[in-house]
């Protein structure tokens, strides 16, 4: 499993790429393996205010449907949507392409207290 060292993780499997106020958000390489094929994505509305751990959207693959948590509280300030023709760019590009959604942060504190590569490494025996 690719485990980047610039991102941070939540216990859940989801990524964190932060920029300042802004957060960029996905599922790991681990989930989507796990997933199996993506065949649709479930993306937040722009301008939804969410809290950590809370419901952010949902993945369906062929084997099951997923929740995606929030990996920090935030507004939802842009969402990927070519993953609602091209689900399956989940699968081929998790940290690149497959990004689900941007966040602005109120707390920048709390992308620091998500998981470091190695700790998330260590978490999925990666």
């Amino acid at each position: 499993m690719i485990v980047p060292d610039d991102l941070r993780y939540s216990t859940e499997h989801e990524w964190a790429r932060p920029d300042g106020r802004k957060v960029r958000v996905g599922i790991t390489d681990y989930a989507q393996d796990a997933l199996g094929d993506v065949v649709f994505v479930d993306l937040p509305a722009v301008g939804k205010q969410i809290d950590a751990g809370s419901l952010l959207g949902e993945v369906e693959s062929t084997k099951s449907v997923s929740e995606v948590y929030a990996p920090v509280s935030g507004t939802v300030r842009a969402v990927n949507d070519t993953l609602r023709d091209a689900p399956e760019i989940l699968n081929a590009d998790p940290y690149g392409q497959g990004w689900i959604c941007e966040l602005e942060v109120t707390d920048a504190a709390q992308v620091e207290g998500l998981l470091d590569a190695s700790a998330y490494a260590k978490l999925t025996g990666s």
